[in-house]
């Protein structure tokens, strides 16, 4: 009877603990089409040179959102350890986060490894991301999937293959255009690779052809040389000799559950079109002290997951998990697993993690700087400190950031075990 009573007692702590009302609300917000900065900037820039383009739908639009307003949010940037990077800079029209958000990262490397700041092309990458997606789609005769996503170890695949270029050698931007658009492109490369599935014609050196003379029509061909402080280099002696950059060096971090634990394993989404099973799957509370321990010792990493919940805000450019969806104490592994399964988290977007809040206001928690290439970062306006920048809450990267790229060094620890 004694133990019955002492259970009996925790049973109701624990139900006194967890079972608070919820305190976080949510709102319905009307936005009108046309507004914000994609529309008011980047397609502006877009339809000065193609006239033709189709407008969006005028009609306004409903998105159930937290209500953050009158909450002590760290959304300053000058609140944060961070490491060193370039201004955030715009993907534009096109679907390439993961490219943007990982050649930062590999910009914050050069920098902690040389001290040297550069800029690398976005594109060069993207170029030749793209002819190695159509190559497949041709040797598997269509059943390879062809988009404009992939995922951050794709960079470093491109850059042992193809090289680097410096940004000024390579912009992929024709006619003044001020923002990067792929729309029109990616859509001539679909259609043409569907006829080649449609007629059979598998014909591997005609299809590279088509795909390359369609991106250098709209972004240009990438050079095969070019000049760097006096210096003649190719896209492979600027990686390795000037950048010094050895992609053997980075690694991809994973935590799910639907794999065992402590294997490299492939990390099953569509933007892994090539099937990678480099990623190093560990336990939840393991990523997130990789995640913490790599930007205190001076690590950035390249991050990416799901950032399509209400309590991601575009007004804040803060993102929590309001605990009308769950309490923080019931975040764990389950929980994250649960909504990968069942699509509610999606391998959506990329970003760069550049900074750390400790225990901001002794709450206990701690909160993270992202640099983000997306216009959504950008509807604050362009002389507001968070221009560019997102401020993740530990649990949303608890419940929703998927996997990342780091150098091994900062995750030694980790890899010593597999």
């Amino acid at each position: 009877m004694k133990h019955m009573f002492i259970t009996t007692v925790g049973f109701f702590v624990s139900l006194a603990v967890f079972a608070q009302p919820n305190t976080d609300k949510g709102v319905v917000e009307i936005h009108e089409r046309g507004e914000g900065y994609f529309n008011e900037f980047i397609m502006k820039d877009v339809r000065a040179v193609r006239d033709s383009l189709a407008k969006e739908d005028e009609q306004p639009y409903k998105r159930f959102t937290m209500d953050q307003s009158g909450m002590d949010l760290p959304n300053d940037p000058s609140l944060y350890q961070r490491v060193w990077t370039h201004t955030p800079e715009s993907q534009g029209n096109t679907g390439t986060c993961w490219c943007f958000s990982t050649t930062a990262f590999y910009e914050s490397e050069v920098f902690r490894l040389s001290g040297r700041k550069v800029e690398i092309s976005e594109i060069f990458t993207v170029y030749w991301e793209y002819v190695e997606k159509a190559r497949r789609f041709i040797e598997k005769r269509g059943d390879s999937y062809f988009s404009q996503g992939s995922e951050s170890n794709a960079v470093a695949r491109m850059m042992k293959k193809f090289g680097a270029v410096p940004l000024e050698a390579y912009a992929g931007k024709l006619n003044n255009r001020e923002f990067h658009t792929h729309a029109k492109m990616f859509e001539e490369m679909e259609v043409f690779l569907k006829s080649l599935k449609k007629d059979n014609a598998w014909n591997m050196d005609y299809g590279l052809e088509i795909i390359r003379s369609i991106m250098d029509h709209y972004i240009g061909k990438p050079p095969a040389e070019f000049t760097v402080e006096g210096k003649t280099y190719t896209p492979h002696t600027y990686l390795h000799d000037y950048l010094q950059i050895n992609p053997d060096n980075y690694v991809e971090i994973l935590s799910y559950k639907q794999e065992p634990y402590w294997g490299k394993v492939e990390y099953k989404v569509p933007d892994n079109w090539w099937h990678s099973s480099e990623y190093y799957n560990v336990p939840l509370d393991v990523f997130m002290e990789a995640v913490k321990h790599s930007i205190k010792e001076g690590y950035s990493i390249s991050i990416g997951g799901d950032v399509s919940e209400s309590g991601f805000s575009r007004k804040t450019n803060c993102a929590l998990i309001p605990d009308y969806d769950i309490p923080s104490a019931y975040i764990n592994e389950d929980a994250r697993q649960f909504r990968f399964t069942n699509k509610t988290t999606t391998d959506d977007h990329g970003m760069q993690l550049i900074g750390i809040c400790e225990n901001y206001n002794n709450s206990g928690k701690d909160w993270y700087l992202i640099k983000d290439s997306s216009s959504g970062s950008r509807d604050v306006g362009k002389n507001n400190p968070k221009f560019g920048f997102y401020f993740f809450h530990e649990d949303y990267i608890k419940l929703k950031m998927m996997d990342f790229t780091v150098h091994k060094d900062a995750v030694k620890d980790i890899l010593e075990k597999f």
